[in-house]
């Protein structure tokens, strides 16, 4: 069966995909970016690096997944002063991509994940996916790939920095295709750090200033201690990571709701 064998949602005819409905693969719908990363590398840092940890876990588990054309633009304007940096505005995003969610929902599917790959569309894929369980009768979650394992492999990096443009994504793409990356342009940067907030988001108190108020570069972290063997070691600790929370999922229940009133609800109020 085609269906079992295959994890690009994209390569399936609609026979095929009423196999995979039938199979209840987990439907998985990368989010990234567009934006700079520095001058080592491509504007395509985000959406690639989420799609190629989305696909490696296909390959590893093509009779469970099911990985959608990734979303290639997001939340940006603090990058804008940046050339080619393309900014998309939050409720376009979220309306957009759950429109997605809902048809995949609509066909069948029971269990739909976003995996993002850009931080600053984290706040966004929460909503879509809360929104799309509330909404339709599947469930729906998301988190960052490099959520995965991260105190495991943050071991193996020499930096103390890990965020943008940064050793990790340095080395994420350096083993996914390293023919892409200008290693010799990588420099070191940091953000302005207070006692609360940060620049960049990376304190406690959450604020994301313009990038171009306080760094030339794009960068954020050493990606000059990058190597595409710690890339290939991060890949790693991240599948074990994924493969364990895919099968999670695939079981976690969808129980009938239970209604607590005592009188009847008014159902027909409208949202």
């Amino acid at each position: 069966m085609k269906a079992k064998e295959t994890y690009l949602y994209n390569k399936l005819t609609w026979p095929e995909m009423n196999d995979a409905i039938e199979l209840q693969k987990v439907v998985i719908l990368p989010t990234g970016s567009t934006e700079q990363h520095g001058r080592h590398m491509p504007l395509d840092v985000d959406l690639f690096l989420t799609e190629s940890v989305c696909h490696e876990l296909g390959r590893r588990a093509p009779d469970k997944v099911l990985v959608l054309p990734g979303i290639p633009y997001g939340l940006n304007m603090h990058h804008i002063d940046f050339p080619g940096t393309i900014h998309i505005e939050p409720q376009h995003f979220i309306d957009f991509c759950l429109d997605v969610t809902k048809s995949v929902a609509y066909h069948g599917f029971k269990r739909i994940a976003l995996v993002n790959g850009h931080g600053s569309n984290q706040p966004m894929v929460d909503l879509i996916a809360r929104r799309t369980l509330l909404e339709t009768p599947s469930i729906c979650c998301a988190f960052g790939y490099f959520a995965m394992g991260r105190a495991e492999y943050e071991k193996l990096l020499e930096s103390t920095v890990h965020a943008h443009a940064d050793e990790m994504e340095t080395s994420l793409y350096l083993h996914f295709a390293k023919e892409r990356v200008q290693l010799d342009k990588a420099v070191f940067g940091n953000d302005r750090i207070g006692e609360y907030m940060s620049s960049d988001s990376t304190k406690v108190v959450r604020f994301n200033d313009f990038w171009g108020r306080w760094t030339k570069t794009g960068v954020h972290g050493d990606p000059s201690k990058a190597s595409a063997e710690k890339g290939k070691q991060i890949v790693e600790i991240i599948m074990k990571h994924m493969l364990a929370w895919l099968e999670e999922y695939r079981t976690w229940p969808i129980e009938p709701r239970s209604d607590q009133h005592r009188l009847p609800a008014q159902k027909d109020i409208r949202w």
